[in-house]
C-alpha cells in the first residue's frame, strides 16, 4: 500500500480504503489505485481478508430437488443471475440441491454446521417444517420467488398477485367470461397469489367463480400430474407458469382443439417453454435479472449489519403478447370435452 500511496502522491489509508471498496475516495481515484495495483503485480488474498473479517464471503444458495430436474429452466436462470451479481461483490455462490429425504428429516446443509458461508438465499418453496428449520439458523437467510406467514425471513418476490390480474383481464377484454385457472393452490406461494390476481379479475368484472375451473396441474410435492379438464371446457385457461402452459395446449391440440381460435391459453415466467410452444405463448416476463440483484445487495447488507430487515420486497413483471389469446368464441363454437 505505501508503494501504490508513493505512485500516486496519496496515503496508505487512501489506498487501503479504495482497495476495500470503502467510503471516502472518489469513484476515480479508486479505479486509478486499482489498476495500479494489477500493473505492479499485487494480487487480492482472499484467505487474509476472510481471516480478518471473519467471514467466507460465500453464500449458500438452497434449491429443492424437485425444481432442479431436466424440464426445469426457472431456477437455473435465477440461480446464474445470482452467482453474477455475487461475483461482482467480491462472493461466491455455492449451490445446494436439497434432496427430498433431507427435507423431510429436517437436516441442514452440511455448509451450514462447517461454517461454510455467511448467509443463505431460499430459491423455490420448502416446506413449513424446513422453513421453521431455517429460520433457527444463525446467519442472515433470505427467501428467493416465495414466502410465507414467518415474515422475519424476508423474502424478495415478483408482484404475482397483480401481474396474474393484469393477464386475467386481458382475457376478459377479449370476451372471455369463462375462464379456467390451472395451479395447485397447496404447491407455492406464488401460485396462490397468482390465483388470487386472477380471482379478484373475475371479482370486478363479476363473473362467478366455478371452483370445476380451478385444476391441479401438481401434487403438494411440486410432481406434475395428468390435468383433468372439466366436460364443458372453458375458453381461456390462465396457466400459474409456461411450463404447465405448454403442456395444456400439447393436451388441448391432441384432443383436436385450437389455440387460441377454441381455447385461449396464457402462461407465467416467460421461460424457454413459452417459446417452445405452438403456438407460442402469451406470459408475464419475470424480472430475474431484477430479482437475483435485490436478493444479492439485500442479502450482502444483512451480513453487515444482521440486525437489519428488508420485509417483503416485490418486483414487479411484464406481459409478454404473443399468439396464444385470441377473442373467445361464439357461443355456437364452443367445445366440450
Amino acid at each position: 500500500m505505501r508503494d501504490i500511496a508513493d505512485k500516486l502522491g496519496v496515503s496508505s489509508v487512501t489506498v487501503s480504503k479504495a482497495l476495500n471498496d470503502k467510503d471516502g475516495v472518489s469513484g476515480e481515484l479508486k479505479e486509478k489505485i486499482k489498476v495500479l495495483a494489477v500493473q505492479m503485480g499485487y494480487r487480492y488474498n482472499a484467505a487474509a481478508r476472510s481471516m480478518k473479517e471473519g467471514l467466507t464471503h460465500n453464500i449458500g444458495v438452497i434449491i429443492p430437488e424437485r425444481f432442479t430436474g431436466p424440464t426445469q429452466s426457472f431456477y437455473v436462470r435465477v440461480f446464474q443471475r445470482i452467482t453474477k451479481h455475487l461475483e461482482d461483490q467480491g462472493y461466491y455462490g455455492i449451490l445446494h440441491i436439497l434432496n427430498v429425504e433431507d427435507e423431510e428429516e429436517l437436516i441442514l446443509p452440511k455448509l451450514y454446521s462447517d461454517n461454510k458461508v455467511d448467509g443463505f438465499i431460499v430459491l423455490g418453496q420448502v416446506s413449513k417444517e424446513y422453513i421453521e428449520l431455517v429460520q433457527s439458523m444463525d446467519v442472515p437467510k433470505m427467501f428467493l420467488d416465495f414466502y410465507d406467514e414467518h415474515s422475519d425471513i424476508d423474502s424478495v418476490v415478483t408482484d404475482n398477485f397483480y401481474a396474474a390480474y393484469e393477464l386475467t383481464n386481458v382475457l376478459v377484454q377479449q370476451g372471455h367470461r369463462r375462464i379456467a385457472y390451472v395451479g395447485n393452490l397447496y404447491s407455492t406461494s406464488s401460485i396462490q397469489d397468482r390465483f388470487l390476481g386472477y380471482y379478484k379479475s373475475l371479482l370486478e368484472h363479476r363473473l362467478p367463480m366455478d371452483q370445476n375451473l380451478v385444476l391441479d396441474d401438481r401434487d403438494e410435492r411440486g410432481t406434475f400430474i395428468e390435468i383433468d379438464l372439466p366436460e364443458q371446457l372453458p375458453t381461456a385457461f390462465v396457466c400459474n407458469c409456461d411450463q404447465v402452459a405448454h403442456l395444456l395446449v400439447q393436451k388441448l391440440t391432441s384432443l383436436g382443439i385450437q389455440v387460441p381460435a377454441q381455447c385461449s391459453v396464457v402462461g407465467f415466467d416467460n421461460d424457454i417453454y413459452a417459446t417452445l410452444s405452438e403456438p407460442k405463448l402469451t406470459t408475464v416476463e419475470v424480472d430475474v435479472e431484477q430479482m437475483a440483484r435485490t436478493a444479492v445487495h439485500s442479502m450482502l447488507k444483512k451480513i453487515d449489519n444482521p440486525s437489519r430487515s428488508f420485509g417483503r420486497v416485490h418486483v414487479k413483471g411484464n406481459i409478454i403478447y404473443r399468439d396464444s389469446v385470441s377473442a373467445a368464441p361464439a357461443l355456437s363454437d364452443n367445445v366440450s370435452n
